[in-house]
């Protein structure tokens, strides 16, 4: 996977992009790209950080999605959000910051309502709206931005948001696919099926994802736990009613199933942009 700046298109020439979320979706995407299927050949992954994005997906990134890309001929750019000092920044790490009283991710508050949500907008949208201006990118000269929306999901298909520079397209509706054939189409090519892609702290994850991280990445789910309990120290020193992880307006350890069960549990809702989880 490149980093490095690809040249500027020509005013002519309108990029031609897609936006790489590691989950089934997008990896369907590529495969198909791959072999002639879809036009794109050059896929953006807007990285909210190393220490944010779920490591089974940066794995999949490195082991699987960019070699896969690099013998196809395709470019596999990873992005990353940057302060005007040129430094890195991370969504952890604006979540986890001393003093920061930043709540970018939707955190269900007290009275069960989902907070506001600025962490697609800043971490991914910005990310790779910033790389197509850098590239050519204009309100004249808009450049395409695939997103990894299926058939089964066309209902966020009107909800994008986007910037004057970009025009939005979701191929996968054009071809009909469902999200139940992305593996199929994945596995043609090769591949193996990635995991769901996400940050680890998303708290749109359902309640059987809390379990199985309980039970299958401890560490990561204590780390959780923490981050909850930081953001409500905070807000408690702040006056502020406390904010969680889930729907069910308790602890995380407190009501994510520590036997294995399947409780009936629908989640909170997906993200509706289709920018994280594709």
């Amino acid at each position: 996977m490149t980093t490095a700046p690809a040249a500027p298109a020509s005013p002519d020439t309108a990029l031609l992009t897609f936006s790489y979320g590691g989950g089934w979706q997008s990896t369907a995407a590529l495969a198909l790209a791959a072999r002639g299927d879809l036009p794109f050949r050059t896929f953006l992954f807007a990285n909210v950080g190393d220490d944010s994005e779920h490591p089974a997906t940066l794995r999949y990134l490195a082991e699987h999605a960019a070699p896969f890309a690099a013998a196809h001929g395709i470019e596999l750019h990873q992005l990353a959000r940057t302060r005007r000092d040129g430094s890195t920044e991370t969504l952890y790490g604006r979540l986890t910051k001393p003093g920061s009283r930043s709540l970018p991710i939707p955190v269900r508050m007290s009275n069960g309502a989902p907070g506001t949500r600025q962490c697609t907008a800043d971490f991914k949208i910005r990310v790779i709206a910033k790389w197509l201006k850098a590239h050519g990118a204009t309100a004249e000269h808009p450049a395409t931005v695939g997103i990894g929306i299926s058939v089964d999901e066309i209902h966020r298909a009107n909800n994008r948001r986007c910037e004057p520079h970009e025009r939005i397209v979701y191929p996968l509706l054009d071809l009909g696919i469902r999200r139940a054939d992305c593996p199929r189409i994945i596995r043609a090519a090769g591949l193996p099926v990635p995991p769901k892609s996400s940050c680890w702290f998303c708290p749109f994850h359902r309640l059987t994802t809390w379990a199985d991280m309980r039970r299958d990445e401890p560490e990561l789910f204590a780390k959780s736990c923490a981050l909850e309990n930081l953001l409500n120290d905070r807000r408690a020193e702040l006056g502020k009613d406390s904010v969680w992880l889930t729907r069910h307006a308790a602890p995380l350890a407190e009501v994510t199933p520590a036997d294995d069960v399947l409780p009936l549990d629908f989640g909170d809702g997906t993200c509706d942009s289709g920018w994280c989880f594709t």
